[in-house]
């Protein structure tokens, strides 16, 4: 029977209140790693995330982009980002690491 517990946790979660938060990934043309944690509840904005090859578990979102935008709705306060560019290189070494935007109450689209 544990095995159906994540299946109630995620209709019961779909019920709750939309995540009033959004983190923006902004690729820079360079293929990139991120990871974002957060105190709360985190998940992917797009129709189908499973395509953008992201993970998402429960606090913590991971995954890789060169160009385009990913964003991700989220409760709570951002805990950490960490951005490297292809080389494993962050800010301030190295000027190719994605762009990343964080913004409080923001209402869903």
């Amino acid at each position: 029977m544990a095995r159906d517990t994540p299946v109630q946790d995620k209709a019961a979660s779909t019920d709750a209140e939309p995540l009033p938060n959004l983190v923006t990934i902004v690729g820079r043309g360079v293929p990139s790693s991120f990871e974002i944690t957060v105190d709360g509840e985190i998940e992917m904005d797009a129709a189908d995330p499973v395509a953008e090859a992201t993970i998402v578990s429960g606090s913590v979102a991971e995954g890789t982009i060169d160009v385009g935008i990913q964003r991700f709705r989220f409760d709570g306060q951002v805990t950490n980002v960490h951005v490297v560019d292809w080389n494993g290189n962050a800010v301030p070494e190295s000027s190719s690491v994605p762009d990343v935007h964080i913004d409080y109450g923001v209402p869903q689209r």
